[in-house]
């Protein structure tokens, strides 16, 4: 099965890129919805985040507060690095079975905003990243968070930069409000159809 990789910051528009690609019939897996999801399924997981990362994580119910989660490893890179290693094994567990049950498809997505730091990109055998301009991304962050700007620029900083992550990727979707959407996926979509078989997975 054919995983083409999805990666972007914050802001980026990676959501909709994937809402188009869903319209075209590909699954799409989102790490960021699914490991919500797991949360509430494996109650371990948020007695980890207690233990390791921050009583202030959970609210009063026991539930991860996402936002206060947040705030709290963007501050602080060890306790990210040690959120990651909590999280991620049981995301990328999560894939696996959910690669199972779509067999069948010309390909599959995995949508993921740390792609490359996780290591998930390891996983894909073509990768697109989803750039925006900076000023575009603060706007729909303030619209959509209700974070200030130096929140933002705050988690901004803490992930790839762009450059990298064009460098890194197979195809690049240019969400500036500008260029069409549309028919730079349907583009890409087209190539990866074309593609007869499966390349190996990208080295690290």
């Amino acid at each position: 099965m054919k995983i083409i990789g999805i990666t972007g910051g914050i802001g980026s528009g990676k959501s909709v890129v994937c809402q188009i690609f869903s319209h075209l019939g590909i699954p799409v897996y989102e790490a960021d919805s699914a490991a919500k999801i797991l949360y509430d399924k494996y109650p371990e997981l948020k007695e980890q985040v207690r233990e390791k990362i921050s009583p202030e994580a959970l609210d009063k119910s026991g539930n991860i507060n996402r936002k206060r989660l947040a705030e709290i490893v963007f501050q602080d890179p060890e306790k990210l690095k040690i959120l990651n290693q909590i999280v991620h094994p049981i995301v990328a567990w999560d894939f696996k079975h959910w690669i199972d049950s779509h067999r069948g498809y010309p390909y599959l997505i995995k949508e993921a905003a740390i792609l490359f730091e996780s290591g998930a990109d390891k996983a894909c055998n073509q990768i697109i990243t989803v750039t925006s301009p900076l000023e575009l991304r603060l706007q729909r962050l303030r619209e959509r968070d209700k974070k200030t700007k130096a929140e933002i620029e705050a988690i901004i900083s803490k992930q790839m930069n762009d450059e990298d992550r064009i460098s890194r990727s197979d195809y690049t979707i240019m969400n500036d409000e500008q260029q069409m959407l549309i028919p730079q996926v349907l583009k890409i979509h087209e190539a990866i159809l074309k593609s007869s078989s499966p390349s190996a997975p990208k080295a690290s």
